[in-house]
């Protein structure tokens, strides 16, 4: 009798019995620093490691935290984008938009479900090898994709080559796109999952992009930063995107530097970085491309622009009067002091008729939500504003 009143007592007594609170970045791309925990009170900063000054990526996870409601304060700055954090209650797998109803400040607060077990927030929705492992294996037996290791990162992991498109050698065009120069640029690559899921479709402009393209595309340039949850951005001793002058430090530019061009045989006409900008402000919260010193090529880089607003389709929309041409805003000489970006190095490649970068803004591009799914459905319009270009050359 005892002994069942001893194992009743402890029954009745477990739902009492709080797990302990974990919060750690122990995650592909955790990125966290925790102050000190303080009652239902976190305080925390985001990583800045090798960075020179500020910047904003964070990317963590919390589990021991049923049922409660925890408000995490950053305490290094305002780290917070403008639809507040994004937020997965189940481990990673699918992310949301928390909502700027959460945030005050520099803070954010959150209802914990009593029974999510693995809760992770991140500054907007993370994207790291596993996700692209995972959609490049949807496409593994398409014989229009080829995936080769381009080389091995510093840390020793293979940085991803994709061939798409024409391979057998007798494209009329060929066309680079690169990704995650800055690690923390995270939406930029869904943007490229929908373009290679266009070139990949059994659809008009797929057909034809397949036809008469091949695309050279390195998918994680800064495979290193991404995995380890880098800022990326800024980084010492050299910003990675700023590696295509003098001696490359970085494995995977100087491969870049070494393939691409004779990869290109002269046949190579557009190249473009994808990117995302600053954390907020009107400029920051739209998609836009930047210009080069070659006014030839900006215009011809016009020409694109004009083609991408008729074609359109998905739910972020571009006008071409959100690009930035060189001189103008942060697109000047004196950005460029510390060496020369990949947009620039690939315009002076033979054959080249335009090269630029794309920004897409993590959270909010002129009003409307940035999603893995818009961001997807932008990519997709982007292969189709490529097609259209690429005809009008024939």
């Amino acid at each position: 009798m005892n002994v069942l009143l001893t194992l009743s007592t402890i029954l009745s007594l477990a739902p009492l019995v709080q797990p302990k609170l974990q919060i750690d970045a122990d995650i592909p791309g955790g990125n966290i620093v925790v102050d000190k925990i303080k009652g239902d009170d976190v305080y925390l900063h985001q990583d800045l490691r090798d960075t020179a000054g500020d910047w904003f990526y964070w990317h963590f996870r919390v589990r021991g935290a049923h049922g409660r409601t925890l408000t995490f304060h950053f305490t290094k700055s305002n780290p917070i984008g403008v639809r507040g954090p994004a937020v997965s209650v189940d481990g990673g797998k699918s992310w949301r938009w928390l909502g700027a109803q959460a945030v005050r400040g520099p803070s954010f607060h959150f209802d914990f479900p009593k029974d999510a077990d693995d809760v992770r927030f991140c500054f907007a929705f993370p994207y790291v090898g596993e996700n692209l492992h995972a959609f490049l294996k949807r496409h593994a037996k398409d014989p229009h994709l080829k995936v080769e290791t381009l080389c091995k990162s510093k840390k020793g992991r293979d940085i991803d080559l994709l061939l798409l498109g024409r391979l057998d050698g007798k494209a009329k065009h060929r066309v680079a796109l690169t990704c995650r120069h800055h690690a923390c640029e995270m939406m930029a690559s869904y943007v490229l999952e929908g373009t290679i899921d266009a070139v990949l479709a059994n659809t008009e402009e797929g057909r034809w992009l397949r036809d008469n393209v091949e695309f050279f595309i390195v998918p994680m340039v800064d495979k290193d930063g991404v995995e380890d949850g880098d800022q990326g951005k800024n980084r010492k001793p050299r910003d990675p995107n700023r590696d295509y002058e003098g001696e490359s430090i970085y494995p995977a530019q100087k491969a870049i530097r070494e393939r691409l061009p004779k990869w290109s045989e002269g046949k190579l006409r557009f190249a473009m970085d994808m990117h995302c900008p600053a954390i907020r402000g009107e400029h920051n919260e739209t998609i836009y491309f930047v210009g080069i010193p070659d006014e030839k090529k900006w215009e011809e880089m016009g020409r694109f622009s004009a083609i991408l607003e008729k074609v359109q389709k998905g739910p972020l929309v571009y006008s071409s009067k959100s690009n930035l041409p060189y001189g103008k805003g942060w697109n000047t000489k004196a950005n460029y002091q510390q060496g020369k970006p990949f947009s620039r190095w690939a315009s002076e490649l033979p054959g080249v008729l335009t090269a630029t970068t794309i920004e897409v803004a993590y959270a909010n591009a002129n009003g409307r939500p940035v999603t893995d799914e818009s961001a997807r459905a932008l990519g997709q319009d982007l292969a189709r504003a490529l097609r259209g270009y690429l005809v009008g050359l024939e």
